[in-house]
């Protein structure tokens, strides 16, 4: 899943040089300030909620499908800008995906995009938040709409143990 959001994106700074932390540090502000792809779809074909209890993040997707591929990705929430953040970005990289990419999508390729490989137990929810939702939602529709059990099945277990 080496298709990270962050090697696509600009960064226009007057400083000369920032190191790579705060690189990635100005790119979350931006997603979190600027989110990509933020609202809803009425009728989606796709809906999902879940919050984190913990810290206060919630977030809403919403996708719709036509031949197997994200046709469209909308989100909402409220959160720490780790969490809405990694919506924004979760949503750009799912846009016109195919079921097979989407489901195969890790932990570790949305820590990696976020620039965030090695977080802690306390922000690891934060992160991975949108990518739970994500997994559920697909499950739901892989098992109520395409009666696709075994695959169903998988992706719940994914989203379980993803942290």
């Amino acid at each position: 899943m080496k298709e990270n959001i962050i090697e696509s994106t600009s960064l226009h700074t007057n400083e000369s040089t920032l190191s790579s932390n705060e690189i990635f540090r100005e790119i979350i502000l931006d997603y979190y300030r600027n989110p990509r792809n933020y609202g809803i779809i009425e009728n989606a074909d796709i809906f999902r909620h879940e919050s984190n209890p913990l810290c206060g993040d919630d977030l809403e997707l919403y996708i719709n499908v036509k031949d197997n591929k994200i046709s469209d990705v909308k989100f909402i929430g409220k959160g720490c800008a780790i969490s809405q953040a990694s919506a924004s970005m979760l949503t750009e990289q799912i846009m016109g995906k195919d079921f097979d990419y989407v489901k195969k999508l890790s932990k570790q390729d949305v820590l990696e995009n976020l620039g965030l490989p090695e977080l802690g137990p306390a922000r690891i929810k934060c992160a991975l938040l949108s990518l739970k939702v994500l997994k559920y939602g697909i499950y739901l529709y892989l098992s109520e709409n395409l009666k696709d059990s075994e695959n169903a099945d998988k992706i719940k277990q994914e989203a379980l143990n993803l942290y």
